[in-house]
């Protein structure tokens, strides 16, 4: 008896056969849309997006004839790569970024801190947010650089510093 019971309500259709769909869809919104009243939305996403990006895919910007950089942005970090050829000179400068910076291939000289810290090719560095520094291409030089947040002024393109090196 319970079985007939089972089967006679699963046979009933709604009067719509897409009403309860319906319902839904006219009024619902997806939730990155959704703002509450007088709050401002952020121009970040709401959640990260997985992404698979080849660096062939992503334009280098030559900020000048011995430096080029291309780079990629996440929620919260930036992840660049940059080019430096022999005798390139990243002038003193400082950012509220925190900053990790890999060597791929060749050699930077860093002034940080006082000191001459020379990175090679599989080394890393470590700058702490504020911290002034500067670096010279001991050699043609491939670098990944990771920064928190992301650099703004790259973003929008405000690093003239970088843009009239040597």
């Amino acid at each position: 008896m319970k079985n007939k019971k089972l089967k006679a309500t699963a046979r009933k259709k709604p009067a719509h056969k897409n009403s309860a769909t319906r319902k839904t869809t006219k009024t619902a919104r997806p939730a990155s849309k959704v703002a509450l009243k007088g709050t401002v939305r952020k121009s970040k996403p709401l959640k990260a997006e997985l992404r698979h990006i080849p660096w062939s895919s992503v334009e280098v910007e030559a900020l000048n004839p011995l430096l080029g950089r291309h780079f990629v942005v996440g929620q919260n970090v930036m992840l660049a790569r940059v080019l430096l050829k022999k005798g390139c000179l990243v002038p003193e400068h400082s950012h509220h970024n925190e900053q990790i910076t890999y060597v791929l291939e060749g050699a930077l000289k860093f002034g940080i801190d006082g000191k001459e810290i020379v990175v090679r090719a599989g080394e890393v560095l470590c700058i702490p947010p504020h911290m002034p520094h500067e670096a010279w291409a001991l050699e043609d030089t491939v670098d990944l650089d990771v920064f928190d947040p992301p650099r703004e002024d790259w973003l929008n393109k405000t690093d003239d510093y970088l843009r009239h090196g040597r």
